[in-house]
């Protein structure tokens, strides 16, 4: 059975302050009751608002029923939240404190709940080789970020990159490889970044500068006449001490003139001292004067003569000297060849020079490209000189040739070099047999690819 709870009384006050009191008590009780109705007779079509769900008028006390109602509904939403397993059920509500006034407050602005999306599971994709570290990461999506809980080795982004280059066959590199620029990394005339680009732009041209056969089309010289020409030219080339990229462009200024244009037998030697004038002013700081060359030739032909053909053979080649020549692959190959050892083979240099050289001086090899020409060169010279291995894969990726593709030019190159001190034309022979040139002439020829040229034959 339920008590009453017991209010303690207030000591009223005794006399004539105990009337007054009470008389001001009702006074106040009764201006109280006026402000009531008069608030109530004024909150009258007002706009109703809610109490926890309730639709409640201002000014409305809390009373039992109020309370109990306001706990069901509680009780109702917080059952329904259980329900849907968006959030932990609220508190439950012990009670409600009894007040005479309420507050008018606002409408609670209700919160969209979002369910959270389940965990993504993602597996890492890996190489074969590394199935053994295998991890699993697991992705959870929140705010539209997504976070891994576990951080894999690799990315997918680099995974894929991995076997797009081993489907390429790039990763296929063998290790033998050797950086022949590492030494010239800090060496600003090398320029070493650019050097890949360069001789790939040299390979790609090559062909567009390189003369064809045109020896049939000339009715009054022959390869025999070209070799004495180029023969004498090299003599002349020692004479002025040029360099050795102005005796590769005159020897390729004269094929590609006489590719296109008909010379007779009497201009063949004026072609040759003009591509050697062009030649000389395009590479040398100092080049001969014309009067040197009408000296050289024995006053065969005047000074206007010289500079005619040089106008006319600019004017057939359309002003074009800036080609591949052998020399400029030779001295590539030449530092693939050499990065091995502890310094720079002078023997290996002068020899693959000399075979090189001898190779131009022979209207047949006109059929092989610069590059193939200097390939075969320093192959030929590693046969000569014994080197081991004689061919390597540094070699084969910088010259872009594999052995067996070289072994005809270098067959046709020692044959040459066989025959270089016991025939008629000996300038290069002469050349290459001086002590400053490491006398490699005289040096026996590649045994094993003589035999092998015997067989061929």
């Amino acid at each position: 059975m339920a008590s009453r709870p017991i209010v303690p009384q207030q000591q009223q006050p005794r006399g004539d302050a105990a009337v007054g009191g009470v008389k001001q008590q009702k006074k106040n009780l009764a201006a109280g009751e006026g402000r009531n109705r008069r608030a109530a007779l004024h909150d009258i079509g007002n706009v109703v608002t809610a109490v926890r769900g309730v639709e409640v008028k201002p000014n409305r006390p809390i009373t039992r029923n109020f309370c109990a109602q306001l706990l069901a509904n509680a009780q109702a939403a917080a059952a329904e939240n259980n329900k849907k397993q968006v959030c932990p059920p609220p508190a439950a509500v012990k009670g409600v404190p009894v007040a005479r006034r309420v507050a008018v407050a606002p409408k609670p602005v209700q919160k969209k709940v979002t369910a959270k999306p389940k965990p993504v599971e993602v597996i890492d994709v890996i190489s074969s080789e590394e199935e053994s570290s295998k991890e699993k990461s697991v992705l959870n999506k929140k705010g539209g970020e997504v976070n891994s809980r576990k951080k894999s080795s690799r990315t997918l982004t680099s995974v894929l990159t991995a076997r797009s280059k081993a489907a390429c066959g790039l990763t296929n590199k063998p290790k033998e490889i050797v950086d022949i620029d590492a030494a010239d990394v800090n060496n600003e005339l090398a320029a070493v970044e650019y050097l890949d680009d360069i001789y790939k732009f040299y390979k790609l041209v090559e062909n567009e500068s390189r003369p064809h056969d045109y020896m049939d089309s000339q009715p009054e010289i022959n390869d025999k006449m070209r070799a004495i020409l180029i023969d004498w030219l090299v003599d002349v080339h020692t004479k002025f001490e040029l360099s050795p990229e102005a005796l590769y462009l005159t020897i390729n200024i004269i094929d590609r003139f006489l590719a296109i244009s008909l010379v007779s037998r009497r201009e063949l030697q004026l072609v040759g001292i003009s591509a050697m004038l062009m030649a000389s002013k395009y590479e040398e700081i100092w080049p001969p004067e014309v009067n040197d060359f009408v000296c050289l030739s024995d006053r065969a032909y005047t000074h206007e003569q010289i500079l005619i053909m040089e106008k006319t053979i600019l004017g057939k080649l359309e002003w074009t000297l800036t080609v591949p020549t052998p020399f400029v692959f030779l001295v590539r190959f030449l530092k693939a060849a050499s990065v091995s050892l502890p310094s720079s083979d002078l023997a290996l240099e002068n020899m693959a020079h000399f075979l090189s050289e001898l190779g131009m001086m022979h209207y047949a090899t006109l059929m092989y490209s610069p590059s193939m020409m200097a390939a075969a060169a320093v192959y030929a010279a590693r046969c000569t000189l014994n080197k081991s291995p004689v061919w390597d894969e540094t070699l084969t990726m910088h010259t872009g040739y594999s052995e067996e593709e070289l072994m005809g030019c270098a067959r046709l190159l020692v044959s040459f070099h066989s025959a270089s001190g016991s025939g008629k034309l000996k300038g290069v022979y002469k050349k290459y047999a001086d002590p400053q040139k490491g006398a490699v002439a005289v040096l026996p020829p590649a045994k094993n690819l003589v035999s092998s040229a015997a067989v061929g034959s």
